[in-house]
């Protein structure tokens, strides 16, 4: 399966003001580009793109006085297929985890492990360790919430969406992550396009999307908070601790949001 993606994105900066983003495909899905998805900026300005230290590729410009568009349009191949169960996967012992995962154990910006201990373990102690428990946490992460796009805040953190009920894509992840950490179990967040492929209509316009990743077996594995159901063409930007680690704009000084256009859809041959 061919999936076309990309966005266009316009801001308004009253002067010269440098920006760090994180709009490219992450380097583990690279091999599965056709076309390449590279960042196009309007007027033409220099790109200079780094790893940060969790991987992800950030690209670097100084958007001048006036409008500036940011655009990619690429095609991705994909597997065509729901992401898989593993229904048998275990929970490893904090002690033979990976030294790597740790961070993950750890609270962060938006997942406030510490304030969520006795509520994780009397809600999903319970709980079979493993796959059963992780989706006990987002099934119970799912409910909890109320979606609405109204609800999105930068500020609002794993507890703050836990006791209002609402939120958009990235709080449902920021809680499922923080209850898992809180069981013991490693998450991580990520962000990239989602599409709407063997969905119905969608009812608003297309966006990028926050999922999660949880360490079990020896693998991560992929769950999604927000629409609780294994989705067609994931395509990974970048993952971190949270959103904090992955934002998809920096800007240092004054910008204005003045357009934005996300594009996920499977090509179909004529």
């Amino acid at each position: 399966m061919h999936i076309r993606a990309g966005f266009e994105i316009l801001y308004d900066c009253p002067a010269p003001t440098p920006m760090i983003l994180g709009l490219s495909v992450h380097p583990s899905r690279r091999g599965d580009l056709i076309t390449p998805d590279w960042l196009r900026t309007d007027p033409h300005l220099e790109v200079r793109q780094y790893l940060d230290s969790f991987g992800n590729i950030y690209s670097r410009i100084v958007a001048p006085a006036g409008r500036t568009l940011l655009a990619a349009d690429f095609i991705v191949q994909d597997n065509g297929l729901p992401q898989p169960v593993y229904p048998n996967s275990i929970q490893h012992r904090i002690e033979d985890l990976p030294d790597e995962t740790l961070m993950f154990l750890l609270p962060s910006r938006y997942c406030e492990t510490d304030r969520f201990l006795d509520l994780a373990w009397s809600l999903f102690g319970g709980a079979k360790t493993g796959w059963d428990r992780v989706q006990a946490i987002v099934d119970h992460s799912h409910e909890r919430l109320k979606f609405g796009y109204e609800h999105a805040s930068p500020t609002t953190t794993a507890y703050d969406a836990y006791e209002k009920q609402v939120g958009v894509c990235r709080d449902y992840a920021h809680l499922a992550i923080t209850f898992c950490r809180a069981m013991n179990i490693p998450a991580r967040y990520c962000t990239g396009y989602l599409s709407d492929i063997g969905q119905p209509p969608p009812d608003a316009p297309q966006d990028f999307c926050a999922w999660i990743e949880v360490y079990l077996s020896g693998a991560w594995h992929i769950f999604d908070p927000r629409n609780n159901q294994r989705r067609i063409g994931h395509i990974l930007m970048a993952r971190g601790r949270d959103a904090a680690d992955v934002a998809l704009v920096h800007n240092f000084g004054s910008a204005t949001l003045s357009g934005f256009t996300v594009i996920c859809d499977e090509m179909v041959e004529a």
